[in-house]
């Protein structure tokens, strides 16, 4: 069963029933173990169970392939249905897999963690392919998707966003679901406990400033400038950084989607006669007064119609990276860089 990646939270708190084994794979590792451990809770409450939990790795597979259907057949010592983890598992288990899947031994849950597997993986399809099992697949949060993880995390300690300070959030966050979750429990902890009486409180531009660690955002922004201005030299410098700071292609791909929609506002406003000055004023989240000079440039070299076409190359590239199988580094490297070549077009 091939789980849309729109369905995958769903499918992670309430699996069908039918199913008795779940890949769990893709790029974001943080969201990985998220889900991975969401299915387990869907079953067994306490993940620090050791009657109703148990833990294998794609090594104690290999060495020996009966330890699965053993697990997955064991019954708990004090009752109830019991969850097999595998960790790292690889193309090298998948017959193994396919032999446990087409002759299942008991009740138990497995849960496998594939890591970033291709189309082409024969786990993956495997576990695609099957009817009593299913890929899970966890990929960096869109814009939507990170949205709904910041309100909903922030909710649970009674904290809404204000405006700007979502759009902040949004900016900086997103790369790992690990990650985002991590800092935005900093945020909640800076916070501190509401007054009696306060039901909500709202979490400010400041607030959100103040706590969110930038170093991920930084190295997003110099990416982004150094295409979005077309400094090439600067581009190879800024994807070295990213790539050694765990920056995700395709958040480095959504960072830059982001902020050529944002150009794309700009240039509509100045069309209609508004100063760009004022326009870049009006941009969320508010630009810092040290970039507003290098958003003023940016601006300078583009148009609506050339920026439509690079947001249609990064939606493409986005698309790719998601479906095809091929590095993902060299699809972002390359659109981003087709996407300079343009900016620098628009000095002539």
């Amino acid at each position: 069963m091939k789980v849309k990646a729109s369905d995958a939270d769903r499918f992670a708190r309430k699996p069908d029933a039918k199913i008795l084994a779940v890949l769990v794979y893709g790029p974001d590792a943080g969201l990985v173990r998220e889900r991975m451990n969401a299915l387990a809770k869907s079953v067994v409450d306490d993940l620090a169970d050791p009657f109703r939990i148990a833990d294998l790795s794609d090594g104690d597979l290999r060495q020996d392939p009966a330890r699965l259907a053993d697990e997955a057949a064991a019954i708990s010592m004090l009752g109830g249905r019991r969850v097999v983890r595998v960790r790292g598992a690889g193309d090298s288990v998948a017959k193994i897999f396919d032999g446990f899947l087409a002759d299942p031994a008991g009740d138990a849950l497995i849960v496998v963690e594939g890591g970033d597997l291709g189309p082409r993986s024969s786990l993956r399809k495997l576990f695609e392919d099957a009817d009593n099992g299913a890929a899970l697949p966890c990929y960096a949060d869109d814009a939507a998707a990170l949205e709904e993880v910041i309100r909903r995390q922030l909710g649970k300690d009674n904290l809404v966003p204000e405006p700007a300070a979502l759009d902040y959030l949004n900016a900086h966050l997103g790369s790992d679901r690990g990650v985002t979750l991590n800092e935005l429990e900093k945020l909640a902890l800076y916070m501190g406990p509401a007054p009696k009486g306060e039901a909500k409180r709202s979490v400010t531009l400041e607030d959100a400033r103040a706590c969110i660690g930038d170093n991920a955002g930084s190295s997003l922004d110099e990416v982004v400038d150094a295409a979005a201005g077309g400094d090439l030299p600067a581009l190879d410098v800024a994807l070295a950084r990213a790539r050694s700071a765990d920056a995700h292609p395709i958040a480095l791909i959504n960072a830059l989607m982001r902020h050529l929609q944002q150009l794309h506002l700009v240039l509509a406003d100045v069309e209609t006669g508004t100063p760009a000055d004022s326009a870049i004023r009006s941009m969320r989240p508010p630009v810092h007064f040290s970039r507003s000079g290098i958003i003023r440039r940016q601006v300078s070299l583009w148009n609506r119609r050339r920026l439509d076409k690079a947001l249609s190359l990064l939606l493409e590239a986005e698309n790719q990276c998601k479906t095809t199988g091929l590095p993902e580094d060299a699809i972002c490297g390359q659109t981003l860089l087709r996407i300079a070549q343009a900016a620098r077009m628009g000095r002539r």
